[in-house]
C-alpha cells in the first residue's frame, strides 16, 4: 500500500504521500494523513496506520547534541527512541530474535533519510527517495524530473500521479509538507 515521496532541493526537504489504506484488494481513502511533522522532523509513512499513529502522537525524538553528526544521531539516538516508542505502543515485532517495525521517510536539517523495517537508516545519493508499493514508479518520475524547472511540490505531485497510474495501492488526495 501507499507511495511516500521525498526530495531535497536547495537544502530543504519536501515529503508527499497519498491517502490509500489498503487491505487485500480493498482500498479506503483515509482522512488521517501519512505525512506530518513532529517538531522539526517531517515524516512520511508506509506499512501500518498504527505505526503512523505512534510516530505522530507518541514519538518524541531526542535532542541532538551539537557535536554529533546527523547521520550518527539518526542511526543511534533517533532509532533507539523509535524502538522504545514502538515497544511501548505494542507495535514492534520480534521474529527470530530480530526486531521489526515499518518503513518511512524522515526529513530534517535539509537531509532525507529512509528508516527500514529493520530500523536501518539510509540516505540516498540521488537527493530523493520513495517507499511503498508505488515507489518504483515515483522514483522513475523523479529521476526524469530532477533537472526540470518545476517546483519541488510539482515534482512530488507528478511522481505521486505516476504511482497512482501504475499501482493499485495508491490514491489521491496527496499531502505534501516541507521544512520551513
Amino acid at each position: 500500500m501507499t507511495c511516500i515521496v521525498g526530495m531535497v532541493e536547495k537544502n530543504k526537504v519536501y515529503i508527499g504521500g497519498d491517502s490509500a489504506g489498503v487491505s487485500g484488494l480493498n482500498v479506503t481513502v483515509r482522512k488521517d494523513t501519512k505525512v506530518f511533522k513532529v517538531g522539526k522532523f517531517i515524516i512520511g509513512c508506509t506499512s501500518s496506520f498504527r505505526m503512523i499513529q505512534l510516530l505522530r502522537f507518541s514519538f518524541h525524538p531526542p535532542k541532538k547534541h551539537e557535536d554529533t553528526d546527523l547521520y550518527q544521531y539518526m542511526c543511534t539516538d533517533f532509532v533507539n527512541a523509535l524502538l522504545s516508542c514502538f515497544k511501548d505502543g505494542g507495535f514492534a515485532e520480534i521474529n527470530s530474535s530480530v526486531e521489526n517495525g515499518g518503513t518511512f521517510l524522515v526529513g530534517v536539517d535539509g537531509r532525507l533519510f529512509t528508516i527500514g523495517d529493520d530500523f536501518q537508516v539510509g540516505e540516498s545519493a540521488d537527493g530523493f527517495d520513495s517507499v511503498g508499493c508505488g515507489s518504483s514508479f515515483s522514483k522513475g518520475a523523479l529521476h526524469i524530473l530532477k533537472d526540470q524547472k518545476l517546483s519541488p511540490e510539482s515534482k512530488i505531485k507528478i511522481a505521486l500521479e505516476s504511482a497512482v497510474r501504475f499501482s493499485g495501492g495508491v490514491r489521491p488526495p496527496f499531502v505534501i509538507e516541507n521544512e520551513q
